[in-house]
């Protein structure tokens, strides 16, 4: 079964994401993070490549950290990617894909890569 619900979150002028559901989307770190890994990949991955990446960058990768990660993106994430049409998430093959809306965040991942690097 396909998760993907009708998007309200737009604007009906040229199709981009409002710059509130931009702000809402990138202000988790996790979130943005997840989007960040999606737009270096092609295709749809596994749900637990994601967490897993993001278990590891947090530290240590222990189980109740995958647990909470895990959960963090099924009651929350994914939901909100997915409302705003820039996520597929196949939930019987917990596979994760990146749409054609994404890309209208791309520039603001940059910045926030850019922000994340270490200082020269």
């Amino acid at each position: 079964m396909t998760t993907e619900t009708a998007n309200a979150n737009r604007t009906d002028a040229d199709d981009t994401l409002a710059p509130s559901v931009i702000f809402e989307l990138l202000c988790e770190d996790h979130r943005r993070q997840a989007l960040a890994y999606l737009s270096r990949t092609v295709g749809a991955v596994d749900l637990a490549d994601i967490i897993d990446w993001l278990a590891r960058r947090d530290g240590e990768p222990t189980p109740e950290r995958i647990d909470r990660l895990t959960l963090e993106f099924h009651h929350t994430h994914l939901r909100k990617l997915g409302d705003a049409a820039v996520v597929r998430y196949d939930a019987e093959t917990e596979r994760v894909e990146r749409r054609a809306m994404a890309r209208a965040l791309d520039p603001y991942l940059e910045l926030a890569a850019a922000d994340q690097s270490p200082a020269r």
